[in-house]
């Protein structure tokens, strides 16, 4: 019979004590990142309701031109995200980083919405 390993993953362990503190609602939806090696994923969460708000990433914005920064990139996503948000009168959101050091490209998305005006 096979083993099944309950053990967490570092990444895992640290996606779950950030999340354990976090909490979304409609009014102040949790933002959340996704890293991958090529693109960035954003979405606004409201966990009360169980539904995404508002979702966007860079990955037509990488697809359509040539020679853009994958933090630039992660930017303008940031600041997509932002406008969908305030067409929804949303103007406060709280950030979950997950798994990753708030730096580099995470840094750059909220850098991006506290620039277009969302109050994180």
């Amino acid at each position: 019979m096979k083993r099944v390993n309950h053990n967490l993953t570092k990444p895992e362990r640290r996606q779950r004590r950030v999340r354990a503190k976090l909490s979304g609602t409609a009014e102040r939806p949790r933002i959340s990142v996704f890293r991958s090696n090529r693109f960035m994923y954003i979405q606004a969460i409201d966990d009360r309701a169980m539904n995404t708000v508002a979702a966007a990433s860079d990955y037509h914005i990488q697809k359509g031109k040539k020679a853009v920064t994958k933090t630039e990139g992660a930017r303008e996503a940031a600041t997509n995200l932002a406008k969908e948000l305030k067409a929804k009168k949303i103007v406060a959101a709280v950030f979950d980083r997950g798994q990753y050091k708030y730096h580099g490209r995470v840094k750059a998305v909220v850098e991006a919405l506290r620039e277009q005006g969302i109050k994180i």
